[in-house]
């Protein structure tokens, strides 16, 4: 008999493998913007191959619980798009031609605490400082944003694992140091983008509440954005071909991958988790991205990044750990308010609330005998449901 997974760690388990898709993207982009590849019509290609793949799952599993699209919803659509694949994208894809795959992803750490931020500001994520589980995420946030830092700016040693020797030069195609200020706004810019689009596809997911459908129109959405910029930007039109090569394979991979499978796990874990518990694993891609380049790629690493993973990591942990008991808490307050609601029905013996049939009456009455149970019923739920929200209200 195998080994079953409990259904408290499947959202962890699915965001930890999200992580390791965003990390191979990485590595894949960064080779193929090496190699000539324009930014901005690996966006739009990214988005077409995310639309594809994901198209026909929504058709298909969502045809009758689809919501009515109204004017308001197209809109968010429209803006989750321009947020996303437009902006996000493209200032990242830009930090990241400049540097490394490990630089961007440790910039755009940020993402969590820029999302809890706004989260609480639009009341998403409460914040009661005076409880232990509060000031867990509040500092672990913050101990994310000093591992990244830690990781950026404090380089020390250079190691490599593969010359077995510790040297404090650089290699000769380590970015300029112009390189690396121009990519950490342009990727600070992408966190603030790639955090909004978070907290507004949460928002969404409350008005159209199929998640699937959502992100194939925030895809096609993306597609078509993406494309006119294309078309504005390169003035060369035989950019937009790409042949059997590195290009399409990274197109390809960063559409169904980090587009079409992340915003379908992403959308699924904002309706149960919320956005800062989505936004917390980000932290991780650095740490796969580093390893991977280190032990796959042989490409060394700065004593100072490693201490910087390390921080970065206890950061990560803590946000969950507070994560988890603010869920813990809701479980067990929702549990409370029904045995509450249970009580109050059961020490209720009001004979109006809570009538007998008369069994005599059968004969003749019986369709009308039944129509007045199927009543009562109806009475009791409505006040038991009256009295759990009195209780959650308490």
């Amino acid at each position: 008999m195998g080994l079953r997974m409990s259904e408290s760690a499947k959202p962890y388990f699915a965001m930890v493998c999200l992580q390791f898709g965003y990390a191979g993207m990485n590595l894949l982009t960064k080779t193929a913007l090496d190699r000539g590849m324009s930014h901005y019509v690996l966006v739009a290609y990214r988005n077409a191959f995310a639309t594809a793949a994901i198209a026909p799952f929504a058709f298909l599993s969502e045809r009758k619980v689809r919501s009515k699209m109204t004017f308001s919803i197209f809109m968010h659509i429209f803006v989750l798009a321009l947020l996303g694949p437009v902006i996000d994208q493209n200032l990242y894809y830009i930090g990241l031609k400049l540097t490394s795959p490990t630089f961007s992803s440790a910039v755009s750490n940020i993402v969590p605490a820029i999302t809890f931020i706004l989260a609480t500001l639009f009341r998403m994520e409460k914040v009661e400082m005076r409880k232990v589980r509060c000031q867990v995420k509040v500092v672990g946030t913050l101990v994310t944003v000093v591992g990244s830092i830690l990781m950026i700016l404090n380089k020390g040693p250079f190691i490599n694992f593969f010359r077995s020797h510790l040297t404090t030069t650089t290699t000769a195609s380590s970015p300029l140091a112009g390189d690396y200020l121009k990519a950490a706004i342009f990727l600070l810019l992408a966190s603030l983008s790639w955090a909004s689009f978070f907290v507004l596809q949460a928002w969404t997911l409350k008005k159209y509440a199929a998640h699937l459908s959502l992100s194939t129109m925030v895809s096609f959405m993306g597609t078509l954005q993406s494309l006119a910029l294309a078309f504005v930007m390169e003035h060369n039109p035989s950019a937009l071909n790409i042949g059997f090569d590195i290009n399409l394979l990274a197109s390809a991979y960063a559409g169904i991958m980090s587009s079409s499978i992340a915003y379908y796990v992403q959308g699924l874990m904002m309706q149960r988790k919320g956005p800062v518990f989505v936004t917390a694993f980000n932290p991780l891609v650095v740490v796969i991205v580093s390893i991977m380049s280190f032990f796959v790629l042989g490409q060394g690493i700065y004593t100072g990044g490693v201490i910087g993973l390390v921080v970065l990591t206890v950061g990560v942990y803590a946000v969950l750990w507070g994560k988890h008991v603010d869920n813990d808490g809701k479980e067990i307050h929702h549990e409370e308010n029904i045995l509450e609601a249970v009580k109050c029905c059961g020490g209720n013996n009001d004979p109006s609330i809570m009538p007998t049939i008369d069994e005599g009456d059968e004969d003749v009455e019986t369709g009308k005998v039944q129509a007045v149970g199927k009543e009562s019923t109806l009475v009791v739920l409505g006040f038991c449901r009256e009295n759990v929200d009195n209780v959650s209200r308490c």
